[in-house]
């Protein structure tokens, strides 16, 4: 399947909500946070990175409303503290492949900065050899452990669907405050989802002499196709270039596959650099907001 299907993902069509200015003075500020990221696009490694801003930024909004005792009571009211008890349960699932993306990121860029420094200083072949087949071992593994995140997602997915919507509540305050609280955990899920597809770019197979004419002929093309649509990201070029290094590491012909891998390994670098960033933002912010529902119960 092309990259490009399987990084983009669209929202499920939700209703924009509308919350009323009463609420709190920053529902406007929520509702315009949680209907533009509804709307979201994700196409490529800056738009999750982009999507993972406005979602701490979401999560920060949500702070703001539920300290706010309307709030606490409403949601207590319903079923003796089972809504809370959900958004507790959701966001153990939430935070827990928020800290395996960042821990697959961390020793991403540790194997990348390993081999950006092996090219560097042209290090002996074995070495540069050791090292690709390290990065390609931690590839491996990544796809394991991001098809068990996948697995949390969707069965945190699937409870949502079966749960009873509230929406029907003659408690008016609490249908809000519900519905915003299923649609951020809806929209968390999906950019996850991106982010994980992203990371878990499917290992291109291929003879080597084939990756080789690919980079030597199409080296600025590999990200496109001719409509313009992504087929492999920073990650698979990575893979692509190491492929075709590692076929000509022992050859005297390799410059061609020196300057690609160097080029691809610093293009993903920064790109998970940024994904980094956004996520200690999320990470932080769902830490948050799990402590807002831990103090409504102890209360």
């Amino acid at each position: 399947m092309a990259a490009s299907s399987q990084l983009c993902v669209v929202h499920q069509p939700i209703r924009s909500i509308s919350l009323p200015a009463r609420l709190h003075p920053g529902s406007v500020t929520l509702e315009a946070v949680l209907n533009r990221l509804k709307s979201f696009q994700i196409s490529s490694v800056s738009t999750i990175q982009s999507a993972l801003v406005g979602l701490a930024e979401l999560y920060n909004c949500m702070e703001e409303l539920i300290p706010s005792p309307l709030t606490q009571q409403a949601v207590l009211r319903y079923e003796h503290g089972r809504l809370v008890e959900q958004v507790l349960d959701n966001s153990v699932t939430l935070l827990d492949t928020c800290g395996n993306a960042r821990d697959i990121i961390f020793t991403m860029k540790e194997h990348v900065q390993s081999l950006q420094s092996a090219l560097r200083r042209k290090r002996v072949a074995s070495r540069i050899e050791s090292d690709i087949h390290a990065y390609m071992c931690f590839r491996k593994k990544v796809k394991k452990d991001i098809a068990k995140c996948f697995k949390a997602l969707k069965q945190m997915e699937s409870k949502a669907d079966s749960s009873t919507p509230l929406l029907a509540s003659d408690d008016h305050h609490l249908s809000m405050v519900a519905s915003v609280l299923r649609e951020a955990s809806a929209i968390t899920i999906s950019i996850f989802k991106s982010l994980l597809l992203f990371l878990s770019m499917p290992t291109l197979k291929t003879n080597t002499s084939g990756w080789s004419l690919i980079s030597r002929l199409m080296p600025m093309r590999l990200l496109s196709n001719e409509k313009g649509q992504k087929i492999v990201n920073e990650v698979g070029c990575v893979d692509i270039s190491l492929c075709s290094l590692h076929g000509h590491l022992r050859n005297n012909d390799a410059k061609a596959e020196f300057q690609l891998a160097q080029r691809m390994l610093e293009t993903l670098h920064l790109s998970v650099e940024g994904l980094e960033d956004g996520l200690d933002c999320i990470f932080r912010s769902l830490v948050q907001h799990r402590v807002s529902f831990l103090n409504i119960l102890a209360h």
